[in-house]
């Protein structure tokens, strides 16, 4: 699978934990230092920028560093990009659950 795939599983990867979505989550109402999004969260400094580089790997946020404060940004576009892909297969997956629920029904009501 090429670079495009690879990218796609980097995001959902970083969007599967419960940590790492509360954090873009935060940043939807703008840029926060590292120490504001490490706020809510009983974990150490290393768990937090280990958490801050997945999101980072995917894409999901930019870090710059002003002075000695490190900011973090919500980039959006590799979201977008999910979406999409979650909508291409849409139709599909809604299709084949149409044909469970058919199976499952004649199923039930055995043969006639």
């Amino acid at each position: 699978m090429g670079g495009a795939q690879d990218e796609l599983s980097a995001v959902f990867h970083a969007l599967a934990d419960p940590t790492r979505r509360a954090m873009l989550s935060r940043l939807r109402v703008g840029p926060a230092t590292v120490g504001e999004l490490a706020e809510p969260f009983a974990m150490s400094r290393p768990a937090i920028s280990q958490h801050l580089g997945v999101l980072e790997r995917a894409g999901l946020i930019e870090r710059t560093a002003t002075a000695q404060w490190r900011t973090c940004t919500l980039r959006t576009e590799p979201l977008d990009e999910a979406s999409a892909w979650v909508e291409l297969h849409r139709g599909e997956w809604n299709e084949r659950f149409d044909l469970l629920a058919e199976h499952l029904r004649t199923m039930k009501e055995g043969p006639k």
